[in-house]
């Protein structure tokens, strides 16, 4: 499989791309801690069917030492015991965050609540972002078909 497109090849996307990738490195300098937001990352990206995403994510937080029992429990977090109450509000806001066409209203109250019960403001802002960033990156993975399963760690850090 072929990318439709390759955005490094054109100088404003490319540099439009390089500076929405440079978000990751605001990210990792952020007190969310760095399993929450692969977590957060690899859900956002199977609920997308983002394929590359989910390559990249999934080796990023196995060389961080996460677990494959907690990678491999991610699709089924809520009846997986792995996860702390703090890493389940992070992947609830982002299901409601990822599916807001399909949660009648976008993020309820509730599930804001609960993730701010476990995050600071800083905390909290960062997560919004990353959901949101994923989002997107999974968008032009997906519609420019990139393909999956080279990646290798660190390779856009």
């Amino acid at each position: 499989m072929d990318a439709r497109l390759d955005f490094f090849a054109d100088p404003t996307t490319g540099k439009a791309l390089k500076q929405f990738m440079a978000l990751g490195k605001s990210f990792r300098e952020s007190s969310l801690p760095a399993a929450t937001q692969e977590l957060v990352s690899l859900r956002v990206s199977q609920i997308n069917g983002c394929a590359v995403c989910i390559d990249m994510h999934t080796k990023e937080a196995a060389a961080a030492g996460e677990t494959s029992v907690r990678l491999n429990l991610v699709a089924a977090w809520r009846e997986a015991t792995v996860f702390t109450e703090a890493e389940r509000a992070a992947l609830e806001l982002a299901e409601e965050g990822t599916r807001v066409a399909d949660a009648a209203g976008g993020v309820s109250d509730k599930v804001w609540v609960n993730a701010a019960e476990h995050f600071d403001q800083e905390q909290l802002s960062c997560l919004t972002l990353l959901i949101s960033a994923m989002n997107m990156a999974n968008r032009l993975n997906i519609i420019t078909q990139q393909p999956a399963g080279d990646y290798k760690v660190g390779q856009f850090h």
